[in-house]
């Protein structure tokens, strides 16, 4: 007895002091009541814990109704699904699967099909709706999303958002026939009233140097000749997710956020760090490109993603997923301002947190991140898609007000990463609403931007965005690898580096860090590795990598191999190292290994994003050497690596081709 009292002292004793120091060096913090469950748990990779602590839900993202108003199409991006509805009756009638992760649906002028773009799968769905079951599959270019259909129903045109391409598809020999360049990152199609041009927006700005104006692209194409006739550049302007026109053509709106990048992100705590609002292009020859916020001083409408406006032209509504809420604009007043002010005065507006009073007549709020949004036949009711509510809400769209809400039958009960999924996409731990993780990760990738961080001099150590994607087994985190875990990257270190603002309180820490660790994941590489198998150009890239000798034969120092550094499954050593990349601006300090996994998605490349491609890296910012040698290569050596770079893919999808796993948390 006396031994196992012994026994149990120093278990309890030595064992919690070393339970707190690990916990403490986990989340930089020394009170954290962290449990060893509320780590290992949710990070578990044992089948049966991940069956029983996560659920599938259905997450709708874009919808569409029927011509009659009796039917709603919903796209259930995780249940990968198409999603019949009744929306008299709060019914969902049937679930037609479609490819992976779904993204836009569109029908055809009669109602009898529908059109489901499947971002990871590379193909649109064609589903006959009189059966409810798919009929065929088209293929596509890389990520299909938007959708929109021909004037005459005879071609449906397909935005490529992974390779930032539009695929024109002739629906009689089910074929795609053309294809041309759009946007960098492009997701947004709407076709204009008079039939005449396709309007393709796209989210991620032109990779330009850092200080340079950024610039997103909207491609506009003439229906009649099939062909791009205008490469507009949107200025100040990113994330441009989605336009609508007004039913007599006169203007098109998109939504956007302007972002404050170059400004030292100690901005935040002045109340002006990001800011939302819409682009308004009028439709006549000369038109302006006007920027109108919808924020308000003390309140930011973060991450707006769709737009649609009423039949008579006099309302648009706008879906904030990051407040959870709807902004109602009362288009007539939006005229009446653009006729009433000057160039000057509108530039003015851009920026002017207040003028938003002029022209939002109502906030309506939602359940968790509204996305997709889709309007009656008769313009009478508003459908809003809240993609983590797993429901349909129904808004009055004269009394403006919520009137019912569908559920689509997803699992009740909130998983502790579902939560996490929750916090990730809402602005509410931010001073004033101004932005939420998504708002730089979108799509839990990253944004492509390069920030002014202002940790210990104002404009120095200039950070381009990492991906958040399969970061779990890749720590330590940030570029400097200062935060050896997630809890530190978004717990302490988050609040006092960016949102300036009381942290997340420590369940909720759990939950995001649960989240971000277990429900994040690569789309499967189907433009330079679709199948495993290496092309002749990517093996020889790969023998490269993987050299130990340069040209001449002599021997590269272990530690200028690219193999060395960037070791399989993810690429990454998980070291600190010095590459020679340090800028005039930059700490004197190491970098942490990034994983290399679709690295092709993650343009611009070096930690402050000076290199635009690839190929930049070693043909102007390693000429010494010290990022791997490289400087003995050829034009056609040096093009093979690259092209073997472009091929790597998650561990996830290796040794499975044919296979693309999804997992919904």
């Amino acid at each position: 007895m006396l031994i196992i009292v012994v026994l149990g002292l120093i278990i309890y004793f030595p064992g919690r002091k070393l339970a707190r120091a690990h916990v403490n060096s986990k989340t930089g913090v020394e009170d954290h009541p962290l449990m060893c469950t509320s780590c290992h748990i949710p990070l578990s990779k044992n089948k049966l814990i991940v069956k029983l602590i996560n659920s599938d839900y259905y997450s709708p993202f874009n919808l569409a109704v029927s011509k009659d108003g009796g039917r709603l199409y919903v796209v259930a991006q995780e249940g990968n699904a198409l999603l019949v509805v009744d929306p008299e009756n709060h019914k969902v009638l049937n679930k037609i699967k479609v490819g992976k992760y779904p993204y836009g649906v569109v029908l055809d002028e009669a109602g009898k099909i529908a059109y489901v773009s499947n971002q990871w799968s590379d193909d649109v769905s064609v589903i006959d709706l009189v059966t409810e079951k798919v009929s065929d599959t088209l293929k596509t270019g890389n990520g299909p999303a938007g959708l929109s259909l021909s004037a005459d129903g005879k071609y449906l045109y397909v935005v490529n958002s992974f390779s930032s391409d539009i695929s024109v598809i002739d629906l009689k020999n089910r074929e795609e026939h053309k294809r041309f360049s759009a946007g960098n990152n492009p997701t947004g199609a709407e076709l204009s009233p008079d039939g005449k041009t396709l309007y393709v927006t796209s989210r991620r700005a032109l990779i330009a140097p850092y200080g340079d104006t950024l610039k997103s692209e909207l491609t506009v194409v003439d229906e009649s000749t099939e062909r791009v006739i205008a490469r507009r550049n949107i200025e100040s302007a990113y994330l441009i997710e989605n336009v609508a026109f007004t039913p007599t053509g006169d203007l098109a709106i998109m939504t956007m956020i302007r972002p404050k990048n170059l400004i030292p992100s100690i901005q935040v705590e002045q109340g002006w760090m990001m800011t939302y609002g819409i682009t308004i292009i009028e439709q006549k020859e000369k038109g302006r490109v006007i920027q109108l916020l919808l924020d308000e001083p003390n309140a930011y409408y973060s991450d707006p993603y769709d737009i649609v406006i009423t039949p008579d032209g006099k309302k648009a509504f706008i879906s904030h997923s990051g407040v959870n809420c709807i902004s109602v604009v009362d288009i007539d007043s939006v005229r009446t301002l653009l006729k009433e002010s000057s160039p000057e005065i509108l530039n003015k507006w851009s920026n002017n947190l207040g003028i938003s009073s002029r022209y939002v007549i109502k906030r309506i709020p939602t359940g968790a991140n509204p996305k997709g949004l889709a309007l009656s036949p008769d313009g009478k009711l508003l459908y809003v898609a809240e993609q983590l509510e797993d429901r349909i809400a129904v808004i009055n769209t004269v009394s403006l007000e919520t009137i019912n809400t569908i559920s689509l039958g997803g699992p009740r009960r909130i998983t502790v990463a579902r939560q996490g999924r929750r916090l990730f996409n809402n602005s509410g731990h931010t001073f004033q609403n101004q932005f939420d993780c998504y708002t730089c990760h979108p799509d839990m990738h990253e944004d492509g931007l390069v920030y002014n961080m202002a940790s210990k001099d104002m404009g120095r150590n200039l950070t381009n965005t990492q991906s958040l994607r399969d970061i779990r087994d890749t720590p330590p985190y940030k570029w400097n690898g200062k935060n050896q875990t997630v809890y530190k990257q978004d717990g302490i270190r988050f609040s006092t580096v960016l949102t300036r603002s009381e942290q997340f309180s420590y369940e909720d820490l759990d939950a995001l860090t649960a989240y971000i660790l277990t429900g994040i994941h690569y789309p499967p590489n189907l433009m330079y590795n679709p199948t495993g198998e290496l092309t002749g150009s990517q093996l020889r890239g790969k023998e490269i990598f993987e050299r130990t000798k340069d040209n001449s034969g002599n021997v590269i120092p272990e530690n200028n191999r690219c193999i060395t550094c960037h070791t399989p499954p993810y690429y990454t050593n998980l070291k600190l190292a010095s590459v020679g990349t340090l800028a005039a601006t930059d700490d004197s300090i190491k970098f942490d290994t990034p994983h290399l996994n679709n690295i092709f998605a993650s343009p611009p490349y070096l930690h402050d994003g000076r290199a635009a491609t690839l190929e930049e890296i070693w043909t102007i910012y390693g000429k010494e050497d010290k990022h791997g040698l490289a400087n003995d290569m050829n034009k056609n050596q040096l093009n093979d690596l690259v092209e073997y770079l472009k091929s790597l893919r998650a561990p996830e999808y290796e040794n499975i081709p044919s296979k693309i796993k999804h997992t919904s948390l």
